[in-house]
């Protein structure tokens, strides 16, 4: 009974979360329902294990939503991010149009700047170049897509996105965990997704399909007029910081004196909040060179009020819709028959590792979630420990546990019920009827790549 009802809790949840339900009302909710069919007191539960796994992720990773959230701000308030989007498709050229929009995303995604934002500022020039070369229209979300939330996201080592930095708390890992695995996976991914959606486009062209007519959220053509925008150095002077910063103090905090946290009550170790200590360092100077070299464009206290009050209640949702799911899966642990379940998927596994039990659950969760960061966070509430003490026994290096979870995480998240693949589909003006299926099929080329590596690391495991 006891693991009918977790299952009944998460078929639940997962339907909730794909009829547009908010996960933070709901996830308590099916925790609780999951803890009353195992006999468990509710009220207890509820106050004394959610309450206190999500505030403890709020207390983690909060800073990085809010600080993330506010340079995504006023880098599309200065033009910045439009800037950099603008310089990669004129090097690349109108000839390369897709690769210079997944491109495009990568360096936005990459340096720290949201999904959101990079779909504002992609999406016009994007539609410009599109239309200019008669290309389908309905193509363009699934570019955005794999550019803004692909490969950056979760691959490339040192991105300082969440489903990057979650697994560092857990496996007391950095940013920059298992470099050549995610290198691998990346160079996979960005050659798959390009080549999947230039033959794409090919195909629908051949076969009389151009941009179209009568599409709704047209973009007006003067948005690849750079004449009011920043100048390039201005504009990419904000993620290098990131990217340069978040590696120096990664490093330098690393040298610092464990002792450092003696006489704190958290009970964390230096290495297990390095990672999240150097980039709120790097995101916070990388926000006030942006504000200080654009200042003529904040100069009005109001708009940068207004600004930076929309980042930081976007902050609020994200976090709050990922420490309700991390606080559903500190409950679903402490039910008796999450043993049952812990053990069927501690008994998925190449020879002696756990990494394809990792990427399987880390894989459903995400998409039963419709959110990488939620699926991660779950799993690794629910089996960051277990699966860590496997792994240090079968030898396995725990840099490559974090890198198989942030892969596994961005594979199934993107169903259509995913918040970031709604909001691109409603900023380009284009229905799941119209552009969802080049989406599904980038998800699919990330899924299979993230079983890939697994298999690749587990035939091989002197790479990380």
């Amino acid at each position: 009974m006891e693991v009918i009802g977790i299952l009944l809790s998460l078929c639940l949840l997962m339907f909730f979360a794909y009829r547009g339900f908010s996960v933070i009302l709901f996830a308590p909710v099916f925790a609780l329902l999951a803890a009353l069919l195992s006999n468990m007191p509710i009220l207890p539960t509820y106050t004394e294990v959610f309450m206190p796994k999500t505030v403890g992720f709020i207390k983690n990773f909060f800073p990085i939503f809010l600080l993330g959230a506010v340079l995504g701000k006023v880098m599309e308030d200065s033009g910045s991010a439009r800037k950099i989007a603008l310089m990669i498709i004129r090097v690349l050229g109108k000839e390369r149009a897709i690769m210079a929009i997944i491109t495009a995303g990568i360096v936005l995604c990459y340096g720290g700047v949201s999904t959101h934002v990079i779909s504002f500022a992609v999406y016009p020039l994007a539609a410009a170049l599109f239309r200019e070369a008669n290309y389908p229209k309905r193509l363009i979300p699934a570019c955005i897509a794999f550019g803004g939330f692909g490969l950056a996201m979760d691959a490339l080592p040192g991105t300082p996105q969440i489903q990057n930095l979650i697994p560092t708390m857990y496996f007391g890992t950095d940013a920059y965990a298992a470099p050549v695995t995610g290198m691998i996976a990346a160079v996979l991914l960005f050659a798959g997704g390009v080549g999947y959606m230039e033959w794409r486009c090919k195909k629908l062209v051949a076969a009389g399909e151009g941009y179209g007519e009568g599409h709704i959220n047209e973009p007006d053509l003067s948005a690849i007029d750079d004449t009011k925008l920043p100048s390039g150095f201005i504009a990419v002077l904000p993620l290098l910081i990131v990217l340069v910063g978040n590696f120096v103090f990664t490093r330098w905090i690393g040298t610092w004196d464990p002792a450092i946290l003696k006489g704190f009550t958290t009970g964390v170790t230096l290495k297990n909040v390095t990672s999240i200590w150097a980039l709120i360092t790097a995101l916070t100077l990388a926000i006030i060179t942006c504000v200080v070299i654009n200042f003529p464009k904040f100069r009005n206290a109001e708009g940068f009020g207004k600004s930076t009050q929309i980042a930081v209640m976007g902050s609020l949702l994200a976090v709050m819709n990922t420490s309700s799911e991390v606080g559903y899966g500190s409950v679903i642990s402490t039910l008796a028959g999450f043993k049952d379940i812990s053990q069927f998927l501690m008994g998925i596994h190449i020879g002696n590792s756990p990494l394809l039990s990792e990427a399987l659950m880390t894989n459903v969760i995400s998409g039963v979630t419709g959110s990488a960061s939620g699926g991660i966070g779950i799993t690794l509430e629910l089996m960051g420990k277990t699966y860590l003490e496997w792994g240090l026994q079968a030898g396995i290096n725990p840099e490559v546990l974090h890198r198989i979870a942030s892969l596994a995480a961005g594979g199934m998240d993107t169903l259509p019920h995913n918040g970031a693949v709604i909001t691109v589909l409603a900023i380009c003006g284009l229905t799941h009827k119209q552009s969802y299926r080049d989406i599904f099929a980038l998800t699919l080329l990330k899924t299979c790549v993230a079983f890939l590596m697994v298999l690749l690391v587990s035939l091989f495991p002197a790479i990380v």
